[in-house]
């Protein structure tokens, strides 16, 4: 089970990659709206399903929170938790009493968690059929082994910054893919930053979440 995740955090919604293009804002203008959409969402819960290349499909909630908060929690078989802190992101498998965590700058959700982030530097516009979609990937070349994400966001009134973010597609150096899709997104909710907490099954062998 702890393969399947690593390639989330560790690593494009790839509903865009051979969808010929239509009349669109300009490139810069469509990634200052993503990173103004990113900078306004302080918080937001969702429910996600997560596919890998095998084609294996977990399902959850999850929760953001800005700036670098993320929690995955996955569905109670899954026995499997991802939790972002602001600094490292951290994967626990309860099934296995096994522990993960890698620098949130070194993964694709690098892109995703950090607001201040200039996707001028690091984005490329990904062309899409529907004007009211945008979708950006976003890689450092410098680090290419950092792997790339590929975010895909919905032009929503009422949404932070007019957008709403509907899933997206890491991809890591060993060209692991996974694709999360996002449902019932909801802005601006109360978060705590308990939210955030974990439990260490090496720790607590009875590996509560």
């Amino acid at each position: 089970m702890l393969k399947y995740a690593a390639a989330l955090i560790a690593a494009p919604l790839a509903v865009t990659a051979s969808i010929p293009a239509t009349a669109q804002q300009s490139p810069s203008a469509s990634l200052n709206a993503i990173s103004t959409h990113l900078r306004a969402m302080t918080t937001m819960t969702a429910n996600f399903s997560q596919t890998d290349r095998s084609g294996q499909l977990l399902t959850g909630q999850l929760i953001i929170k800005q700036p670098g908060r993320i929690r995955f929690q996955y569905q109670k078989e899954a026995n499997l938790l991802i939790v972002g802190d602001g600094k490292a992101l951290t994967l626990i498998d309860y099934e296995v009493n096994q522990v993960q965590r890698w620098p949130i700058k070194n993964s694709p959700l690098g892109a995703l968690l950090n607001p201040e982030r200039d996707l001028s530097k690091y984005g490329r516009l990904i062309p899409t059929r529907n004007p009211d979609v945008l979708s950006v990937e976003v890689q450092d070349p410098k680090r290419p082994e950092y792997g790339i994400i590929t975010m895909v966001f919905t032009k929503t009134a009422g949404a932070p910054g007019g957008l709403r973010l509907d899933g997206w597609v890491s991809l890591d150096s060993k060209n692991n893919r996974t694709s999360i899709r996002l449902t019932d997104q909801k802005f601006g909710v109360p978060v705590a930053n308990s939210r955030f907490n974990w439990t260490d099954p090496r720790r607590n062998r009875r590996g509560r979440r």
